[in-house]
């Protein structure tokens, strides 16, 4: 192994010899310090607590000393393994350094010393993952290492474990803000409950085809826009909100309900410019009923945009953002990622930009000012516009603003076939 540049520093140790009737000694020596180095392993440090000694002289001077052999985890590098192996022996002692004694609580620093007498110098080196070896025997074949065990480690605790056991920490000590964005963090990473999805998979199999509704879907794929009814009168019919949030995703969308109920802030960093923009009218809303839908709109429109940034150009701003379980393997389905580049095609882009948009028009009572949501998509307000109005959406000015609304029935504007050459 090769040296760093030692740091040195001089100092005076006492050192007493063991043997009786002499006088003590005082050496002056100069102690230099050998800091770890990435690319090298330092020594390791072990012992045998079943009374092996690999120093103890051989039955014949031929006979080679126990070979020593180190094994390093590829996927983790901290890990490490030190076999020793007696010759013409089928036992093998070995010591890991994330598994038995190794794995227990450590409060000190171990390091190794050198004594040179001749030139006076100390040298400390630190010792390997900062553990001793506790070098166990064990019967193997050729194959010295050992595996380590699919299953958790006596005294480890899953990621889950740990996550409960925080969570009921701050449960009980944790300040008001922190317990609600514990709260919020659960919500966000519910999985499926195994006992609903079975009642799912049986409440399929007795759903009668719909012939006429396929025939639509077809539309609606030619369209590229959500599931809607051009025969509708009022614009909740014209794009229903049960066909866009399905029954059983309306408990993994109470985030922001929570928050206000904890008295909370809703955080511009978490949560998009559209939905922080009418917070305030989501607080003034009286009816428990219509302000749950709307929190819930809120949030699936939110989701919905942070999709779209992890799969894009802009996946920083959607970096910590967690999407529940159920809805990120939806949109999975829904908004298909390109197979080579690993991102939203523009055909799957302009459908989620359709699905927020329509949602848009539900949280305004379908006339909504679209400056605040082309911010959040990153979008002009003419290339919007031209979204809207695929959605048989009309613009008005209001006030020198111009507001999207939906009248009914629904009027598309002529898909334009592209020509072949």
């Amino acid at each position: 192994m090769e040296e760093e540049e030692p740091e040195t520093s001089s100092q005076t140790l006492t050192l007493t010899p063991t043997k009786k009737r002499k006088k003590k000694k005082h050496v002056n020596v100069k102690m230099e310090v050998v800091h770890e180095h990435p690319e090298k392993i330092p020594p390791l440090v072990g012992y045998f607590p079943s009374g092996f000694d690999p120093h103890k002289p051989q039955d014949h001077e031929s006979d080679p000393p126990p070979t020593v052999k180190v094994f390093r985890n590829k996927a983790r590098a901290n890990r490490l393994q030190l076999v020793v192996s007696p010759n013409d022996s089928k036992v093998n002692f070995v010591g890991t350094s994330y598994s038995g004694e190794a794995a227990s609580a450590q409060v000190c620093t171990y390091a190794l010393g050198v004594l040179d007498k001749e030139t006076q110098t100390l040298k400390i080196v630190p010792i390997a993952s900062n553990k001793i070896f506790r070098l166990e025997p064990r019967v193997g074949g050729s194959d010295a290492s050992v595996d380590e065990p699919s299953s958790l480690l006596k005294g480890e605790q899953t990621a889950e474990e740990k996550a409960g056991r925080m969570r009921d920490l701050t449960n009980l000590y944790g300040t008001k803000k922190s317990i609600t964005q514990a709260k919020k963090l659960q919500a966000l990473n519910q999985k499926d409950d195994p006992r609903s999805q079975k009642d799912l998979d049986r409440k399929l199999k007795e759903v009668v085809i719909n012939k006429e509704a396929l025939e639509s879907t077809s539309a609606h794929s030619a369209r590229n826009i959500p599931p809607y009814d051009d025969t509708a009168t009022t614009p909740q019919e014209a794009y229903p909100l049960d066909k866009i949030i399905f029954k059983g995703e309306w408990d993994y969308l109470l985030d922001i309900l929570d928050l206000l109920q904890a008295g909370a802030e809703v955080e511009s960093s978490a949560y998009s410019s559209f939905v922080c923009n009418r917070i305030q009218k989501l607080k003034e809303l009286e009816d428990e009923g219509e302000k749950t839908t709307l929190a819930c709109i809120f949030s699936y429109i939110n989701h919905l945009l942070k999709y779209k940034d992890r799969n894009s150009m802009d996946a920083s701003s959607a970096k910590h953002h967690k999407i529940p379980g159920i809805l990120n393997q939806k949109f999975s389905s829904m908004f298909a990622l390109d197979s080579d580049s690993r991102r939203l095609t523009e055909e799957k882009k302009d459908l989620l930009i359709s699905y927020v948009l329509v949602l848009t028009l539900y949280a305004d009572e379908f006339r909504t000012d679209p400056s605040d949501i082309a911010r959040d998509l990153r979008m002009s307000a003419v290339k919007l516009r031209a979204h809207f109005e695929h959605l048989g959406c009309k613009l008005v000015s209001q006030n020198k603003v111009t507001m999207a609304t939906l009248p009914v029935p629904l009027t598309f504007p002529r898909l334009r076939q592209k020509r072949r050459r």
